[in-house]
């Protein structure tokens, strides 16, 4: 009888063993985990770094859309939920490590030019605006046209945008550190040494590149808390002064409220002043090319870019991205769209979007803990960005420098995005140097027909302004 009962226990736990290597086996194929050579310790590092290297946005956004007339308890909610769903959404979809955001530079759009320049409108109208401007970009996506103007980017221009973005992610971390700072004789300048808040930076600096070169596994998520921790005697990492555990859904359907003061809905408003939508087009422009440059990057250190540049799969994550727009405005968070930082995490390991639930899950839980978050400066991130931004040149041998047609626009693509602070803006120079010099050597037949409406969209985008 007790050999009986030995067996049976031996063969229950046997079944238990049994069902766990199944469910872990159900998650591996469902994101093909061990396919794409990782494993589920190296997504959730991943989709933490990730997280801490783009957790500021809780934390910017809700006062850049206060600003607008957004309640900040309103914008967190919108900021963080909005973040989660779209991240959460390319992971499953997409199976790719690309988390979602509101996206910086859109957000100061919507704030400083929609609601509080010249034009002047309610907060509802521009997310509407923004609401608008997704649809027009999915539309665009299951047509094939975004797909077929990546498909004809030359291939040294789409190692350029990775490249450009290296040094553009580089920039930022060192600007937030306070390594580089702004200076009237010189542009730019080397920061104060003695600064508590630069000490923290080249912590920072050190533990990721020293961890780096050791192979440590989640090494660039050890130099961000460590560099947080490191600053809490320093003063340079905020402690919590109040805490907020509530969530407010007021900005929610921003486009389909109505405008107070008026009895049409917000969306209606953007029809009845055609003059937005110039903005609709404005916005499009830095969406469509943001993401593209953001989707090479983070492909190219998650290894799923060919050596032409070419993104696998990217139907899908266009897909979601544009999708993500859209919901940007409806949530009334701005535009979400895939944000650069994720190169952090795929350069810690992350390969398939199982790291994309890691942070979605984490943007829910800090909805309502966000002055955790408020913890993690600049300085801690600083070295981590700097890492990725080395990691990301390694692709400048790719590019034919030989021939000034390839050569130079890949030149100034890779010099103007760090320098004027935007994707898009160096996408743009790219684009058309690139046209201008196939012109000049009488090859501009060999310039594709959607290479030459971007380019004039460009040129269109610069002299609007």
């Amino acid at each position: 009888m007790l050999e009986f009962r030995y067996l049976a226990r031996k063969r229950g736990n046997c079944r238990i063993s049994t069902n766990r290597r199944r469910r872990t086996f159900s998650v591996d194929k469902f994101f093909k985990i061990s396919e794409r050579n990782s494993t589920i310790g190296n997504e959730i590092i991943g989709g933490l770094t990730t997280f801490l290297a783009m957790a500021y946005i809780i934390a910017v956004n809700p006062s850049l859309l206060e600003a607008a007339g957004i309640p900040f308890d309103a914008a967190l909610t919108a900021t963080c939920l909005g973040a989660a769903v779209m991240t959460v959404a390319m992971g499953l979809i997409a199976n790719r490590p690309i988390a979602l955001a509101s996206g910086m530079g859109i957000n100061a759009i919507v704030a400083y030019t929609l609601c509080l320049g010249e034009t002047a409108v309610d907060w509802r109208v521009a997310m509407a605006i923004v609401f608008l401007e997704g649809i027009v970009i999915l539309v665009l996506v299951l047509c094939g046209l975004r797909k077929a103007i990546m498909d004809a980017i030359p291939a040294s221009l789409r190692h350029a945008i990775g490249i450009g973005i290296g040094l553009f992610i580089a920039f930022i971390g060192l600007k937030g550190g306070g390594l580089i700072v702004p200076d009237e004789a010189t542009i730019l300048a080397f920061g104060d040494l003695s600064s508590p808040i630069v000490l923290v930076s080249l912590v920072s600096i050190l533990l990721a590149v020293v961890l780096q070169a050791l192979n440590v596994k989640g090494g660039l998520l050890i130099s961000i808390v460590v560099a947080t921790i490191v600053g809490i005697p320093m003063g340079v990492t905020p402690l919590p002064t109040e805490w907020n555990f509530g969530l407010d859904f007021s900005a929610f359907a921003a486009p389909f409220q109505t405008v107070p003061g008026t009895d049409t809905m917000a969306i209606v408003q953007v029809f009845l002043q055609p003059a937005l939508l110039l903005f609709v087009f404005s916005l499009l422009m830095s969406d469509f090319f943001d993401t593209m440059g953001t989707v090479v990057a983070v492909g190219e250190q998650g290894k799923f870019v060919d050596k032409d540049g070419n993104v696998e799969d990217i139907q899908p994550i266009l897909a979601v991205d544009s999708v993500a727009a859209a919901a940007g405005g409806f949530f009334g968070a701005s535009s979400i769209t895939s944000f650069v930082e994720s190169t952090s995490g795929a350069a810690a390991g992350a390969r398939t979007g199982l790291s994309n639930i890691v942070v979605g899950i984490l943007f829910v839980v800090f909805a309502f803990f966000a002055p955790v978050i408020g913890m993690v400066s600049a300085s801690a991130t600083c070295g981590a960005l700097v890492v990725v931004g080395y990691l990301m040149l390694s692709d400048v041998t790719s590019i034919d420098w030989s021939k000034i047609e390839h050569a130079f626009p890949a030149f100034i693509t890779i010099l103007g995005i760090p320098l004027t602070y935007s994707i898009t803006n160096g996408i743009g120079f790219g684009f058309i140097s690139y046209c201008i010099i196939k012109v000049v050597q009488g090859k501009a037949c060999e310039v594709k027909p959607l290479m030459w409406i971007a380019a004039v969209a460009f040129m269109v985008m610069f002299i609007v302004g």
